[in-house]
């Protein structure tokens, strides 16, 4: 497990305010459906040494990989994980869940809308009695942890049952349908447990991470599970005061070899989004090197934070005022990163979860 220097947030010296993270940005720039082919989104290119944008399109990554760099992955496969139902006996009493976390077999720490009506001991129904829930403990943040049930002769395990009646966690800024539940995955998704997509890797192709694995850029893998830690509002006015919600995150024997023979011969690491680069800077010794290992982190990255080990960062468009936000700023210069988002804004790139890309090298 990871130990406390590891799961703890970062103690930095910091004035900043939440609201210094904020921007103006249209509603219709929100993204609201994926890019018809994944790797035509567009990609703004920001170089920190010499302080210059460029507008490209994603495939054009190949242009700014180099033979014996290391492309570090977040694999984790986002689950149906929001269910509909209602309390038992009790059909007008509409119950709704989001399952953030799995704590034992069977026993997950979810989020309950409306929070009020899920009382400990209260037995819940899901998908006519295909699934059925009972509330054990009322957890951090208002969450409840719940047992869930259902007939392990004709479903394997609580997956099987989540594709059959759940549906994708879609951001609630995305009002749109969602046509093919795989255009929310990465192409390269394994590892069931996530409540959201690791967003910036939707941009990659079959053929294009081909293409990378050819030019001698080698592909790591690392997991982690997304939930609250990423995408919970930021509420403090001061964000040293914010704390981040723990997730799991592991790295394999494999990945951290690789990882760290690329960047003992000079090769970059360079990650594909937030959450592997929260895992790889959760994990990194002071030296930089990554060893294998899992556990559970709540790193904050925000500007002061010094990176131990990526030296590049491939990411989407963050809300206004989000940790996400916050990270990216500390891996640039924060005032360059708003000016870079009021660019986009003017240039009507397509903000968050299904919009376009930036590169920070």
């Amino acid at each position: 497990m990871a130990n406390e220097s590891i799961i703890r947030n970062q103690q930095i010296k910091t004035d900043l305010c939440t609201s210094d993270f904020f921007y103006e940005r249209p509603p219709e720039r929100i993204a609201q459906h994926p890019m018809e082919q994944r790797d035509h989104s567009r990609l703004m290119v920001l170089d920190r040494k010499a302080g210059s944008i460029e507008h490209r399109r994603f495939y054009d990554i190949l242009d700014y990989l180099r033979p014996g760099d290391v492309l570090v992955v977040n694999d984790s496969k986002v689950i149906p994980a929001r269910l509909y139902g209602h309390v038992e006996g009790r059909e007008e009493a509409a119950i709704e869940l989001l399952l953030l976390r799995q704590r034992e077999l069977d026993t997950w720490e979810t989020l309950v809308k409306p929070g009020k009506r899920a009382r400990v001991g209260m037995r819940l129904v899901f998908g006519g009695g295909i699934l059925r829930g009972e509330v054990l403990d009322l957890v951090e943040e208002g969450n409840r942890l719940i047992r869930f049930t259902f007939d392990r002769e004709k479903y394997e395990n609580i997956y099987a049952v989540l594709h059959e009646i759940g549906l994708m966690p879609l951001p609630p800024y995305i009002t749109e349908q969602l046509r093919d539940n795989d255009r929310y995955q990465t192409v390269y998704a394994r590892e069931e447990g996530s409540a959201a997509a690791p967003t910036a890797g939707l941009h990659f192709t079959p053929a294009l991470l081909e293409e990378i694995r050819k030019k001698g850029v080698a592909i790591a893998p690392v997991m982690l599970h997304v939930g609250l830690g990423t995408f919970r509002p930021v509420k403090a006015d001061r964000i040293t005061e914010h704390v981040m919600h723990s997730e799991f995150f592991s790295i394999p024997e494999e990945s951290a070899r690789l990882i760290n023979e690329r960047k003992a011969a000079g090769g970059r690491l360079i990650c594909v989004g937030t959450t592997s680069c929260r895992t790889v800077e959760s994990a990194a010794r002071e030296d930089g090197t990554i060893p294998a290992m899992s556990g559970d982190t709540g790193i904050f990255i925000y500007p002061g934070y010094r990176f131990k080990a990526v030296d590049a960062l491939i990411t989407n468009f963050h809300l206004p005022e989000s940790t996400l936000l916050m990270l990216v700023s500390a891996f640039y210069d924060k005032d360059k990163i708003m000016e870079a988002y009021r660019t986009a804004v003017e240039m009507e790139y397509r903000f968050f979860s299904f919009g376009d890309a930036m590169l920070i090298r």
